[in-house]
């Protein structure tokens, strides 16, 4: 029996004056406002005898996902804004937000050294008078770690992309609006940005931890040099892509799981994707879509010469390898988030896993409604159109050639003869 059947069966106190039935609904209540979006945790005694066994190298506390929320230790006084480059449409938006930021909220605003080269923003009249307030960063030479407060994208999802990139440790708070062509990362909307921006700057914003992958390439020592080539290291937010590249040939490459060999693939290639990157390219290769609170790691394998190569997650904790097949007629092509494309040469191998730096995306209402928000605007999850109600009898009649007495006399047509 449920737990809120078993409160109802309560019986009435007269000493209290008030019944328990009414107790155990507001104690019912105040269960759900508090529930956790988290798992249970689970019980540890197995029957009489049997229980996890305890070891103190492999604790982990998991902080509830309902309960993060931005707090400032000190008032924020920095702010990078990055915006869509050649974009003539996000020019009066960018151009009203650094004022605004410059001279009534008096913060020091850093932009791209790309986006104060841009044409199109140098010939906009209103950008003159808070040009010479602005500070330059330049992606590569300048280390904006311990500058920056948070970050403000204006744009689509790749602004959000970009930003992820120029940070390859700690992320500031990421604050996205949407002025772009799809917007599922991107929760806010443009017409009120002041006061979005001040109740983020008063820290009470719920936050999306979205994990990023973190894939390091090991080149294969050549023969003629015994020095070993310093590992690649990058960190990803949607997914790492391995695949065929130019070549006419399927793919052939080997998927190891924490030094186990799993499978070889055959085919396209495989997509190794964060949750957040499941609505991304792996939902478009036949993926499930995962909430980015779930700590997994979704791996899709694209266009398998097998039909049943299903994609599949696995936990965030584990470590995948990835190298072309001896076997293989090829090498692969990998990129990061669309971009920065190597290649797997034999000996070569990929090593991905969950980073301990994820992306802190600040949420316009809460995590919940954001995702599902973005499900139903963006990619129209289950749209259909509806199926109209049964009102009346005459509708079911309508919807079939026989008419009730049609199908009595046919039910009595059908009975056996008496013997």
């Amino acid at each position: 029996m449920s737990l809120y059947k078993t409160m109802l069966r309560r019986q009435y106190s007269h000493e209290s004056g008030k019944t328990e039935l009414v107790r155990a609904q507001e104690e019912y209540f105040d269960r759900r406002r508090t529930r956790s979006l988290n798992a249970p945790s689970p019980i540890q005694q197995f029957g009489p005898c049997g229980r996890i066994m305890k070891n103190s190298a492999m604790v982990m506390q998991i902080q509830d996902p309902a309960s993060q929320r931005l707090t400032w230790y000190k008032p924020p006084l920095t702010v990078l804004v990055i915006k869509k480059v050649h974009d003539a449409t996000i020019l009066a938006p960018f151009v009203q937000l650094v004022h605004w930021l410059v001279h009534d909220k008096s913060m020091v605003v850093f932009v791209e050294a790309a986006v104060l080269d841009d044409t199109l923003v140098a010939q906009y009249g209103e950008f003159a008078a808070v040009r010479e307030r602005l500070m330059t960063f330049r992606a590569g030479t300048d280390d904006l770690t311990d500058k920056i407060d948070f970050i403000i994208c204006l744009g689509g999802d790749g602004t959000l992309l970009h930003a992820s990139s120029l940070f390859q440790q700690s992320v500031p708070p990421v604050m996205a609006f949407h002025l772009g062509s799809l917007g599922f990362l991107t929760p806010f909307e443009f017409n009120n940005f002041q006061e979005q921006v001040m109740n983020v700057l008063e820290g009470h914003a719920a936050l999306t931890l979205r994990s990023r992958l973190q894939c390091v390439v090991l080149r294969k020592c050549q023969d003629d040099t015994k020095e070993k080539k310093k590992p690649t290291t990058i960190l990803v937010l949607n997914e790492v892509v391995v695949d065929r590249g130019p070549s006419p040939y399927l793919s052939n490459i080997d998927l190891f799981l924490d030094g186990k060999h799993i499978t070889s693939v055959q085919g396209d290639g495989l997509i190794v994707s964060t949750p957040t990157g499941s609505t991304a390219y792996a939902v478009a290769a036949g993926a499930s879509m995962i909430h980015p609170s779930v700590p997994a790691i979704m791996v899709t394998p694209i266009c398998p010469h097998s039909l049943s190569f299903r994609p599949i997650v696995v936990p965030a904790g584990v470590e995948l390898k990835i190298t072309p097949s001896i076997e293989a007629r090829n090498v692969a092509s990998v990129s990061f988030d669309g971009r920065s494309q190597l290649t797997l040469r034999p000996g070569d191998s990929l090593y991905v896993t969950t980073s301990v730096y994820p992306v802190p995306s600040i949420c316009a209402q809460d995590q919940i409604s954001d995702w599902f928000d973005s499900l139903a605007e963006c990619l129209h999850w289950n749209v259909r159109k509806k199926q109209k109600q049964i009102d009346e009898m005459s509708d079911m009649t309508h919807s079939s050639s026989d008419t009730l007495e049609e199908l009595d006399n046919n039910h009595h047509d059908d009975r056996p003869a008496d013997t």
